[in-house]
């Protein structure tokens, strides 16, 4: 018998464009939507770079950059022995470290515990609840803190005051009423006192920030196998182990490229949100890198002075990523670059 011959069918080559611009006419919209961005972009990230050379110079408006004298890194050494720059990096390194040490585990662990939730509704409505700080400038936030935390006039103030007042009436002790009479009468200083401002500061830049993190990780978290889950209930895992074993393994990547990006913060600081807070009884702590910044270069007219201490900022920023960066390449992560 005479073998069949399987005619194979034609290969259909794509046919080259005549227009290798193309794909511009197919997708203007998408790319007439990228100008604005992209303007922005290098107007705001790159078009200033010139200006950098201020740090190096005894920069006077009037006099411009060709008038101004070259004093090389002297605006530097000016700026490492001043105490005031001394105390505001201290400040600003103190504060953005307990930042990520309380702040970062947060949005890690209400993901985990809204990815555990069963009801959708419920879900959504959280997320949202949880989302929208995020969008609140730090001048409603610090009005809000205002009124929630006054010594003595705060809602959460008045409430502890009436709920001391009820234990006093209900037992009657008199060791409980001395201990509480300053809480009744004077209030907690919550933005008064520097080791309360410090709390109240952190822990309401902790509630402004979980959201965003928190989203993020449930993004994440969506990308995980959902039949591994099913597996791991089969052999009898329960959902402490499913969590420990499964999803955060599951976003591991992520957790360490959130971690790169914040490590890259540690020297920052942010003007909005101090001033939200400012009050002159907690100078001490509140005195950071970006008001030092902010009184010297626009309160003084030293110039050099901000952008040297602007770009020591970014430097060891960069420097910080780095080095997060090839730390977890060598523990066998991918890392942010």
């Amino acid at each position: 018998m005479g073998k069949t011959k399987v005619q194979k069918p034609p290969i259909v080559m794509a046919a080259k464009s005549k227009n290798p611009m193309g794909f511009l006419k197919r997708d203007w919209q998408l790319y007439v939507m990228l100008i604005l961005p992209v303007a922005l972009v290098i107007v705001f990230s790159y078009a200033a770079y010139p200006g950098l050379r201020m740090a190096f110079m005894d920069y006077k408006p009037a006099k411009g950059y060709d008038g101004s004298a070259w004093v090389g890194m002297k605006t530097f050494h000016k700026i490492f022995k001043d105490a005031d720059f001394s105390r505001a990096l201290r400040n600003s390194i103190v504060f953005n470290l307990l930042d990520l040490l309380v702040g970062f585990p947060m949005p890690i662990i209400l993901a985990l515990m809204l990815n555990e939730l069963r009801y959708q509704k419920f879900k959504k409505v959280s997320q949202t609840i949880l989302y929208l700080p995020h969008f609140l400038s730090w001048a409603i936030i610090g009005s809000v803190a205002l009124t929630m935390f006054k010594p003595s006039s705060g809602l959460v103030n008045i409430a502890l005051a009436s709920l001391m007042e009820l234990i006093n009436e209900m037992y009657k002790y008199k060791e409980l009423d001395t201990r509480n009479d300053g809480i009744i009468k004077e209030g907690i200083p919550f933005l008064n006192e520097k080791w309360h401002w410090a709390v109240t500061y952190l822990m309401i830049g902790v509630w402004q920030g979980m959201g965003w993190g928190t989203i993020m990780y449930l993004a994440a978290i969506t990308g995980i196998n959902g039949e591994l889950y099913e597996a791991a209930m089969i052999d009898g895992a329960n959902r402490w182990k499913r969590m420990w074993h499964i999803t955060l393994p599951g976003i591991k990547s992520t957790i360490v490229t959130l971690l790169i990006m914040n490590l890259g913060r540690v020297m920052g600081s942010n003007l909005e949100r101090l001033t939200a807070f400012d009050n002159s009884q907690v100078k001490d702590f509140q005195y950071q890198l970006a008001v030092y910044v902010y009184n010297k270069g626009l309160g003084n007219g030293k110039f050099s002075m901000a952008t040297a201490v602007g770009l020591f900022q970014s430097l060891i920023g960069l420097i910080l990523v780095l080095m997060s960066d090839y730390v977890a390449k060598r523990l066998g992560e991918d890392g942010l670059l």
